[in-house]
């Protein structure tokens, strides 16, 4: 067995993320100006893709392609039989799902608020560590919901988690907010918010939001019992006015396979995955009681996700939760106060490890501040491939992304067998 310990060494100098001068500020979220340099501190091993590109075959044929061949990415999206590949995935969606501007959802991940409901809808999932690395949270960006009757639990905004949620053109919706650091910017015409009626929120939208009695009868804690049901989440959009399709601001970040598997076969294997280590009394948001990992099965291509000793599940399916590819973007952070919010950030530059397939990529992520005007820049991922510089191309399918800060990087840990 072997095990490899990650010791990530940043060398980029970056703002916070965009939190400074926040609380005074009602216009609108502060420059950032990052000092971006021309490559990661990683160096991996790569070598050439050991066969030429294939041509796209058609929708319903999968071959493997070996190596890394940045020529099978998604190109301009084609409608077939009232279907198109989604930007969240890369899959073959209805048409009217595919080209609607997704939700982002703000979703508890402690252990009492367990399990979550819907969750495995969601075709990206985000996960960043909170207050003081007291635990994680998640936000999940859903495209395809018609078929749910609501989502749940939901929780409070980060900022980071608004940054992100921005990236893909997301409607924003929340239950409460770190009003100081978040308020201004959520507030602002700058992001399309469905929110709870909570203080800190300028226009709410209550509709979309009631409490399970389910929940409460089994005992829940009052924060644990909030959910969004769908048929309010409609009614809100519509009664505030917002575009429900993909705006001309958007720009496309993750890359997918164009109905091919990519096996990046001369890549580091890698079958189980800790984000955060597997030790306890980190306070790193992943370590402790939650460690929650990932462990890849060959048979069907998926990273399975596990947390506080136990498989992760969807309430509504009652099915562990698996995703076709995980990403490990590295942030650097500070806190903000003594209370230990979090400061992450996610635009300038960073290392990533990219997994898909069974196997691990090195590289570096890259998100250029989105203006004030827009807040809607996307994060691409790259690795170097004998100096070149290529961006990753995923494989079809649900990503998560994991939001680690740079100070607790060195204890991320994968193994290459299944642990």
């Amino acid at each position: 067995m072997k095990k490899r310990t990650i010791a990530l060494l940043l060398t980029i100098m970056m703002g916070l993320s965009g939190c400074a001068g926040l609380e005074d500020d009602t216009e609108g979220p502060a420059p950032l100006t990052p000092e971006v340099i021309s490559g990661p501190s990683i160096t991996p091993v790569d070598v050439e893709p050991s066969q030429d590109p294939v041509q796209t075959p058609d929708a319903e044929d999968t071959p493997a392609v070996s190596g890394e061949v940045a020529s099978c990415a998604i190109g301009e999206r084609v409608e077939r039989d009232g279907k198109i590949q989604s930007r969240l995935t890369g899959e073959w969606k209805d048409t009217a799902v595919a080209n609607r501007r997704p939700m982002a959802v703000m979703i508890p991940n402690n252990q009492p608020a367990l399990p979550q409901y819907g969750i495995a809808k969601a075709s990206v999932i985000f996960e960043a560590p909170m207050e003081k690395g007291s635990c994680t949270r998640l936000m999940g960006i859903f495209e395809d919901y018609d078929d749910l009757d609501y989502i749940g639990p939901l929780r409070s905004s980060r900022f980071y988690f608004l940054q992100e949620a921005c990236s893909f053109d997301a409607i924003y919706c929340n239950w409460g907010l770190a009003v100081p650091y978040v308020g201004p910017t959520i507030n602002s015409e700058y992001v399309d918010n469905i929110s709870a009626a909570v203080s800190g929120i300028d226009d709410p939208s209550d509709e979309a939001f009631t409490r399970s009695e389910k929940r409460k009868a089994a005992g829940y804690a009052t924060e644990y019992t909030g959910i969004m049901t769908i048929d309010g989440y409609n009614r809100a959009v519509a009664r505030q006015g917002y575009e429900t399709g993909y705006r001309d601001r958007y720009e496309q970040g993750l890359q997918f396979a164009d109905d091919v598997t990519l096996t990046y076969e001369n890549k580091v294997d890698v079958k189980t995955i800790y984000p955060g280590g597997n030790g306890a009394g980190v306070s790193n948001g992943y370590a402790g009681s939650g460690s929650p990992y990932f462990v890849y099965n060959p048979e069907d291509g998926l990273y399975y996700r596990y947390q506080f000793g136990k498989p992760q599940i969807d309430e509504r399916t009652g099915e562990q939760l698996a995703v076709k590819n995980v990403i490990l973007k590295i942030t650097e952070g500070s806190y903000l106060d003594e209370k230990g919010y979090l400061s992450l950030s996610v635009d300038g530059v960073g290392e990533c490890l990219v997994f898909t397939e069974g196997k691990a990529i090195a590289g570096f992520w890259s998100r250029q501040y989105a203006n004030e005007t827009t807040l809607t820049s996307a994060t691409h991922y790259y690795y170097y491939d004998n100096d070149e510089e290529k961006e990753v191309v995923l494989n079809q399918g649900k990503t998560w992304v994991c939001l680690v800060w740079s100070d607790y990087a060195d204890q991320i840990i994968y193994y290459d067998t299944l642990e």
